[in-house]
């Protein structure tokens, strides 16, 4: 199957609906701007509501922008139709046809770019080999199970070599086991063809384990975009702190600058942070973000915060500590709890941390 690598730009994208009430308009998606890599596979992340979709609709086409441009390799594509732009999309619903077998869904793109039967025929094989279904060509999309009907959709698209494959939610109708097994499917296929992919999610899971960058949305707006380890271990704000994981958030006072340390007040305890994500100033409200597994427990007044233990959660290979802290609930997540001392519900304890696991952020920087 022969592989292709272009990039994907936006510039200055923005989508308007117009309201046929007479109110404002809704702006879906306000100044989008970013460059999907040849190869990349970008995901899209944000809650519903937040443009993720529309962004991905305008890049295949079937949304036209308001304002911005829109470049397939060096094309400009914002006005092409979808049929012109040599993407393919995975939409949420699969979209098989049930009168058709495996086989003819799997074709049906060739046939219609009128490609000879016998390289149909070739080409067909070749995918329904890639995504595991060598020997389903025959069945109907109604005798398989979700997981195969959603590898017979990737095949799909994958047969007419697109430049860009775009994916909208796909796994979203699959239970969390096969959600799993696919994710890691679909990241294998696309890094062995080198394509370049947008994928679109709310699922931080999913994000994080395909992804080589992630572009965080709210309401129009991208918050932040990068690689998922910087995503995850440096947000800008507590919106995107939040969403791409479970964090704990509590209110501190900046001290002073300390070489390369904040030194904060937690109520009237000193601690210091080596991280922020702006520059603070001395006698400004900040808010220390931790992550639950930078977190530790010990005896009571031993760390920066006490606390009652008010639940544990085994998990197997980690065992999650609600703690009832003065700063409301926190959760400490503590990995291979068997050679780790566990605190039983309702003892009381103190939870710490080191100055590089922890975050600075703005107070009500949403």
């Amino acid at each position: 199957m022969e592989k292709k690598s272009v990039s994907v730009t936006l510039e200055h994208v923005t989508k308007r609906f117009k309201d046929v009430k007479g109110k404002s308009d809704v702006i879906a998606v306000k100044e989008a701007e970013f460059v999907v890599k040849g190869g990349e596979l970008v995901t899209l992340l944000g809650p519903s509501g937040c443009g993720k979709t529309t962004t991905l609709r305008m890049v295949a086409g079937f949304e036209l922008p308001t304002e911005g441009k829109i470049f397939i390799g060096d094309s400009d594509v914002t006005f092409l139709p979808p049929n012109k732009r040599d993407t393919a999309t995975m939409f949420q619903s699969y979209g098989l046809f049930p009168h058709m077998s495996v086989y003819d869904n799997v074709a049906y793109g060739l046939k219609l770019r009128k490609v000879e039967p016998v390289e149909i025929k070739k080409r067909v094989q070749e995918s329904l080999d890639l995504v595991g279904l060598s020997t389903y060509g025959d069945r109907a999309p109604g005798k398989l199970s979700g997981g195969q009907q959603q590898r017979v959709a990737l095949a799909r698209s994958l047969i007419v070599t697109p430049s860009v494959l775009l994916l909208d939610e796909p796994l979203s109708n699959l239970d969390a086991l096969l959600r799993e097994q696919m994710r890691i499917e679909i990241r294998k296929i696309q890094k062995s063809l080198s394509i370049t992919a947008i994928y679109v999610t709310h699922d931080r899971v999913e994000a994080m384990s395909l992804s080589d960058r992630v572009i965080v949305m709210k309401n129009g707006v991208i918050r932040q975009m990068g690689p998922p380890d910087e995503i995850y271990e440096a947000p800008n704000s507590r919106f995107v702190a939040g969403f791409v994981g479970k964090a704990a958030f509590l209110p501190v006072t900046v001290k002073e600058k300390r070489g390369d340390m904040w030194v904060c007040l937690l109520k009237e305890r000193e601690v210091l942070v080596n991280q922020s994500a702006v520059e603070m100033k001395s006698g400004e409200e900040a808010v220390l973000m931790a992550r639950p597994e930078s977190l530790r427990l010990d005896e009571k007044g031993k760390g920066y915060i006490d606390g009652v233990v008010r639940m544990n959660v085994y998990l197997g290979n980690s065992l999650e500590s609600f703690i009832q802290t003065p700063f409301g609930e926190v959760l400490v997540q503590i990995d291979d709890p068997h050679s780790k001392k566990v605190f039983a519900e309702g003892e009381h304890v103190s939870i710490s941390f080191t100055p590089d696991r922890v975050r600075l952020l703005h107070v009500g920087e949403e």
